[in-house]
């Protein structure tokens, strides 16, 4: 976890040259990059770092429309791209495993695919510090997934615009999500008749719990005395049995004596 900026695995980018002149020329001009680090400013696009090549130069707070991977590419805009702006300040970036080829619904109403790349993610951590956005509210918090497009540039979308395909776990004919917002808070410390801060015991337990483990506990003894006084009483049935049998089994061994009928 990081607070504001986090660095990236190096990805080689093409930049747009009319961004490093705010905008007044250069269009259509490009030079080589390498993505260094994400910036996460609470209400605003994500920012990226990238060293230039050609330049020696690091150069900061670029967004998303900004970088390319090939000069034959597409040209949406950065509202497309990237749909919701940075939640918070507190930032981490992961690589989800598996993921890889997907497809994004785009706010044109277009499906656009690509290669996953990784996820960023906001959170507020900073309990002392007023929580100005819903990073910490289940129902209204956005992940940013990082995908490579087809088109030649980068979007960043939240999961529940992205349909992810993979050739051995998804199916050919996927079904279509019709899924409700999250809406729930699920927390488990809120049952108000479960408590155990009157014991300093390693395997504690309620009180409740505590009654019901003493009664259990006789209840096992009663249950085990009964079965150890009917397992000796087996016992001594089968030890009875065997001396009967060889008592027997010697008798019909004995040979008559003559004169015996």
């Amino acid at each position: 976890m990081a607070f504001l900026v986090h660095n990236l695995p190096p990805t080689p980018v093409m930049v747009r040259k009319e961004y490093l002149y705010d905008l007044e020329k250069g269009h259509g001009e490009y030079t080589p990059g390498i993505w260094i680090s994400i910036k996460s400013v609470m209400g605003k696009a994500l920012y990226f770092e990238t060293l230039l090549t050609e330049y020696g130069a690091l150069y900061d707070k670029l967004p998303l429309s900004a970088f390319v991977w090939k000069e034959d590419h597409g040209d949406l805009p950065l509202d497309v791209l990237q749909l919701w702006d940075c939640f918070d300040y507190d930032i981490t970036v992961i690589e989800k495993p598996i993921l890889s080829r997907c497809e994004y619904f785009g706010k044109d109403k277009q499906m656009h695919p690509g290669e996953y790349m990784f996820t960023m993610d906001n959170c507020h951590r900073d309990k002392n510090v007023l929580d100005q956005n819903f990073s910490e509210h289940d129902p209204e918090h956005k992940s940013f997934n990082l995908i490579k497009l087809d088109n030649g540039q980068f979007a960043a979308q939240p999961n529940n615009r992205v349909i992810w395909r993979d050739a051995s776990l998804t199916s050919d004919e996927l079904l279509q999500p019709d899924f409700k917002v999250c809406t729930q808070n699920y927390a488990v410390e809120v049952e108000p008749k479960w408590f155990v801060g009157h014991t300093d015991e390693w395997q504690y337990k309620t009180k409740d719990e505590e009654e019901d483990y003493a009664a259990m506990d006789k209840s096992y003894k009663d249950a085990l005395a009964d079965y150890t006084l009917k397992r000796s009483d087996n016992e001594r049935y089968r030890h009875r049995k065997k001396v009967a049998k060889r008592r027997r089994n010697s008798e019909s061994n004995v040979k008559p004596i003559d004169g015996d009928s």
